[in-house]
């Protein structure tokens, strides 16, 4: 909502099977590098695959700060101020931009585009780039050889003492 043109990033079928959150950081890099953005809003976790790695590796391949879990994102200059729940309360870190920021559920609250503003997002440019257009490439850094089930476990036994429990502990060799 309110963006004045958007990026497509195209990506065949084939590569897509393949695409890793390594190959994502880079074209998000490589994006931020050709349109000299000095932030990146990530999100926290795909949904897919619950990574979380794409705005880590994104800042690394950039070399930029980076502030993760965002709840709460302040501008104040060429500073950001960045809130993010810990385990113990609440972290605020301090960034120097540029910087990669990724979001927690509740950094904002979400809008609903109006009927006319639909209509003038429809007109809107979307640029089609393909990762190769941006030095990226997409060539598999991972291969999944195998994927098996694991052995099936033999059921448990009830006893009715600590005595019971040790004898057959001691019967199947464990003590």
């Amino acid at each position: 909502m309110g963006a004045d043109r958007g990026l497509h990033v195209e990506v065949s079928a084939k590569d897509y099977e393949d695409l890793s959150p390594f190959h994502v950081s880079k074209i998000f890099a490589a994006l931020a590098k050709k349109e000299g953005v000095n932030l990146v809003l990530l999100g926290k976790q795909a949904i897919d695959d619950d990574c979380n790695q794409t705005g880590q590796m994104t800042a690394a391949f950039l070399d930029w700060p980076q502030g993760t879990f965002a709840s709460e994102v302040t501008v104040d200059g060429d500073w950001l101020k960045v809130e993010r729940e810990v385990d113990g309360g609440l972290e605020t870190v301090r960034l120097k931009l540029p910087a990669v920021v990724t979001a927690d559920l509740r950094l904002n609250e979400p809008r609903y585009a109006t009927l006319p503003n639909i209509m003038k997002a429809k007109k809107k440019k979307i640029e089609v780039v393909k990762p190769s257009d941006l030095g990226v490439d997409l060539t598999p850094r991972v291969k999944t050889l195998s994927v098996e089930d694991p052995p099936q476990r033999q059921a448990g036994v009830k006893v009715e003492t600590v005595d019971d429990l040790v004898s057959k502990l001691k019967e199947s060799g464990r003590i």
